[in-house]
């Protein structure tokens, strides 16, 4: 199942986010695909948010993954692999740890680590759109 959606502004991102986590309300691990610069750490700011998060959401690109806390007490684990050089990095972290975990895992530049990622992943391709500020999102 693919499903595209178009969103023309940062004003509709829950609405795409609460789109995403209702198809597939039974999956955890999402990864994000696209160049930089295209919105994933925005976008999961607003997965983060409609998801009961009430911390600082920062993209974790120097400490690899960040954990935030859900007014719930749940753990939602934000992962930035960017400057990964060598899959060791990630085997250090124990990724399986939280892959496993049964919490939200929100996973950007998964590129670096895609053996590593489970079956069951959601893959997300976030496009700029024809218009400034427009997104596409393919999931």
């Amino acid at each position: 199942m693919t499903e595209k959606i178009i969103c023309k502004s940062v004003d509709n991102l829950d609405k795409v986010a609460i789109k995403l986590l209702n198809t597939y309300p039974d999956k955890r691990i999402f990864a994000f695909y696209g160049k930089m610069g295209s919105g994933k750490t925005t976008f999961i700011k607003s997965l983060c948010k409609i998801s009961g998060v009430t911390d600082i959401v920062n993209s974790p690109t120097f400490s690899i993954i960040n954990e935030y806390k859900t007014d719930g007490g749940d753990s939602i684990f934000h992962f930035d692999f960017y400057r990964i050089k060598k899959q060791e990095e990630v085997l250090d972290i124990g990724y399986e740890d939280y892959f496993f975990s049964g919490s939200y895992c929100f996973i950007e530049w998964p590129g670096k680590v895609e053996n590593l990622l489970p079956e069951n992943t959601v893959r997300i391709i976030i496009e700029e759109g024809s218009k400034k500020n427009e997104r596409v999102f393919i999931f």
